[in-house]
């Protein structure tokens, strides 16, 4: 089974998608690229850094699932195959879930969204953006909202990390259990 997890900039994709792993041992995250720098205090497994060259050789090579550009920068999931008996977790944005979704139909979509703007432009902030992207990463949220919705993509409200993860693991879960043809 392959799970998107996507949502705006700002909402906890990150740290929702830390504690699934730890959650759950049969979730096996593919790790997407980017070229844009590693910010202050972020791990240095939180993304495969590379340099413009290296990723655009990578799209060349048709080595990504999906790939796009976001406010500068290129992000990208390469394809990959998961270990046997896991699931693949995906951490992208909606333009990538478009592309996964347009591949694979079947893929369980969840978009997460902040519980207001006011705490999404907060974490934005907290975690360091500069303000031009924080302008830019909000300004975008609405239209990314909608696509979501488009997609067909289940929203869950980023309020409480464990209200978010019992849900998310929760969709998983029936997912798993309908098998499939879903």
């Amino acid at each position: 089974m392959l799970v998107v997890i996507s949502g705006p900039g700002g909402v906890g994709k990150g740290t929702v998608v830390r504690h699934l792993l730890e959650r759950d041992p049969t979730l096996w995250l593919s790790r997407s690229w980017t070229t844009r720098p590693r910010r202050p205090g972020e791990a240095p497994d939180a993304y495969t850094f590379v340099d413009r060259q290296r990723f655009e050789a990578e799209v060349e090579r048709q080595g990504f699932l999906e790939w796009a550009e976001f406010l500068g920068n290129l992000y990208g999931t390469p394809v990959s195959e998961p270990p046997p008996g896991h699931d693949t977790l995906l951490e992208i944005d909606v333009q990538g879930a478009r592309q996964v979704h347009a591949r694979h139909p079947d893929a369980l979509l969840i978009f997460l969204v902040p519980p207001s703007p006011a705490e999404q432009e907060r974490r934005l902030r907290e975690r360091g953006d500069p303000d031009d992207v924080v302008r830019r990463r909000l300004a975008r949220a609405e239209q990314e909202a909608a696509a979501a919705a488009e997609l067909g993509a289940v929203e869950v409200v980023n309020d409480d990390l464990e209200t978010t993860l019992d849900a998310v693991a929760g969709l998983i879960a029936s997912a798993r259990a309908a098998g499939p043809t879903r």
